[in-house]
């Protein structure tokens, strides 16, 4: 859709244009006689703030030398570049383009010189010198556009680093939280257990029993890991044994996740007397809540320690953007990581296969993250709930290749043709700029690598080739 100039009239016939294209920064330089023929072939007219020059996708007729006031180009709410007095937009002498890849519209009253396409032309040689100007302006305008596009899908990553981060934090930051305040009570009951311990007459033959039974809560487990029921059966055994000595079975839990066993239990139990079994479970009980929130506490600072350094080494931080060795397998590891959450939303799995020796490619590992993101992102986006991503890196001659692999419904003919078009999304409006593929070939090539794809109802595979360090 675009909207008609506003009071439209021949050029020829403002007294004053003449001296106006004169002072126009794009055609100060260029001979009278071609602005001559700009003034006989063009058309004046004008635009209001508001006013849609041009949307996404719609076709383009027309050149316009800017005369005054100011156009913006926008990329769904982004703004990317703008136009103002001296500038020249739309249909170019030489340029293929036939519809816009982007929206245009009106911040300030505008007055163009408007040229129809037909004369836009014959432009090339009716007027060499103002042709050559606006190839220069295609130019500038193709490098500005590709440095937006880089700088708008950096902002999306980044938006999806942050939210993968946010939902990947939350879980051990609450963990942590909760287990140090858990802490301080815990450590109150252990100090309270030793003391009634120390009450009660403990031969030297008995502290040996309760001192290995205590010691047992520092054992990592040799048993496989237990199933949630398998774990609650075990705790109710261990509730049961307390409740026929006469003990308080809130212990139960606390003993449940260690390697103390019945028997050892058994064993306590026939090595002292009854009051002292009480003060001796109590204790043996208050030693293992301790140290069990002080393993969560450890295990959830271990893990948000692991999801910033993910974070740190997927954006770079700490480098300089230049070619080096980059460590692929890890690479791919933290931007799984980071988009973990979104596989658990939608219950599907996210796997990466890649050997612990894999050669290591040669690029920027900043805009190589930005690839991994973009085409891990979209894989979960195809897969349904329940679905598979599955990401595969190997050594193949000369290069690397890392295969991203989705079972999703894949990707219709008719769109297979466009799927590397700029600004190019099957998604709903508003959710990204774009699927990112566009930006990640050309960043992959910028690599000296190659991006390409091959996609079927049940399966889709993107493949990135790079060279090996």
């Amino acid at each position: 859709m675009t909207i008609s100039l506003r009071d439209k009239r021949p050029a020829k016939d403002d007294p004053t244009i003449a001296d106006r294209l004169r002072a126009h920064r794009t055609l100060a330089d260029v001979p009278q006689a071609e602005l001559d023929w700009l003034i006989e072939h063009g058309t004046l007219g004008r635009w209001l703030p508001g006013d849609v020059v041009v949307t996404k996708g719609s076709a383009i007729n027309e050149l316009f030398f800017v005369l005054e006031g100011r156009l913006s180009a926008i990329v769904g709410q982004r703004k990317v570049m703008d136009w103002r007095g001296g500038d020249a937009t739309g249909m170019y002498p030489y340029s293929r383009i036939t519809v816009s890849s982007t929206g245009s519209s009106v911040d300030e009253p505008s007055e163009v010189l408007a040229i129809d396409r037909a004369d836009v032309n014959d432009m090339p040689v009716a007027c060499p010198h103002v042709t050559a100007a606006l190839v220069h302006l295609m130019i500038d305008r193709a490098r500005t556009f590709k440095a937006s596009d880089l700088e708008g899908e950096k902002v999306a990553s980044l938006g999806r680093v942050a939210a993968g981060l946010a939902h990947e934090l939350n879980n051990p930051a609450s963990a942590a939280t909760r287990g140090a305040k858990l802490l301080e009570s815990a450590i109150d009951e252990s100090e309270d257990a030793a003391r009634a311990l120390g009450a009660v007459y403990v031969t030297d033959v008995e502290r040996v029993v309760v001192e290995r039974l205590r010691a047992t809560c520092n054992e990592k487990r040799q048993s496989p890991i237990l199933s949630p029921l398998e774990h609650a059966d075990r705790e109710d055994a261990i509730a049961e044994w307390l409740a026929s000595h006469d003990i308080d079975d809130r212990g139960a839990p606390a003993l449940a996740g260690t390697a103390v066993t019945i028997a050892m239990l058994d064993e306590l139990a026939g090595a002292v007397s009854r009051d002292t079994l009480r003060a001796a479970v109590r204790f043996v009980v208050a030693g293992c809540q301790v140290r069990g929130l002080a393993r969560d506490v450890e295990r959830a600072s271990s893990r948000v320690h692991d999801l910033v350094s993910s974070v740190k080494r997927v954006a770079y931080m700490d480098r300089a953007i230049s070619p080096e060795a980059v460590d692929l397998r890890q690479g791919l590891a933290d931007t799984s990581a980071i988009l973990a959450h979104k596989a658990r939303a939608k219950s599907a799995s996210l796997t990466v296969d890649a050997p612990e020796n894999l050669a290591r490619a040669f690029g920027i590992g900043g805009e190589l993250s930005q690839v991994w993101m973009n085409l891990i992102d979209n894989a979960l986006d195809a897969v349904g709930n329940g679905g598979r991503v599955t990401v595969i890196a190997r050594r193949e001659g000369p290069s690397v290749i890392v295969r991203v692999i989705d079972d999703g419904p894949g990707i219709p003919e008719d769109i297979k043709r466009r799927i590397f078009d700029p600004f190019f999304t099957t998604k709903p409006v508003g959710q990204g700029v774009g699927m990112g593929l566009d930006i990640a070939r050309r960043l992959v090539e910028s690599n000296n690598g190659r991006l390409d794809f091959e996609s079927v109802v049940g399966k889709t595979e993107f493949r990135v080739a790079l060279p090996i360090a």
